[in-house]
């Protein structure tokens, strides 16, 4: 999240993320492009939950944690932030944001 809020809006990138700003503007004849996009993005879910059930049962997390619902929530976190950044969203508002969403952690 932290790390989010100080990339997307950094001048020396693109702003935002590109899995999630370019599934804004693919048309119905690029289907293809428009599922590969998809894809990642549910790999990116599935790695977070991965992670989130390893840090569950690691202790890191406590047992009664719903890894999937985590993962779902701070993925739709994230992909907001992108938009925003693209919007003129700056760093510091971002990490506003991130805060705000790192206190959902259990």
């Amino acid at each position: 999240m932290r790390e989010a809020a100080a990339t997307y809006p950094d001048p020396s990138h693109p702003a935002g993320c590109l899995v999630i700003t370019a599934a804004t503007n693919v048309s119905p004849q690029d289907a293809e492009v428009q599922a590969q996009l998809r894809d990642l993005r549910n790999r990116n879910l599935r790695a977070f939950e991965d992670r989130l059930r390893a840090a569950r049962q690691e202790g890191e997390l406590p047992p009664d944690a719903d890894p999937k619902a985590l993962a779902g929530y701070f993925a739709a976190v994230v992909q907001g932030m992108s938009q925003q950044a693209r919007d003129g969203a700056t760093a510091a508002d971002l990490a506003r944001t991130a805060e705000l969403a790192l206190r959902a952690w259990p």
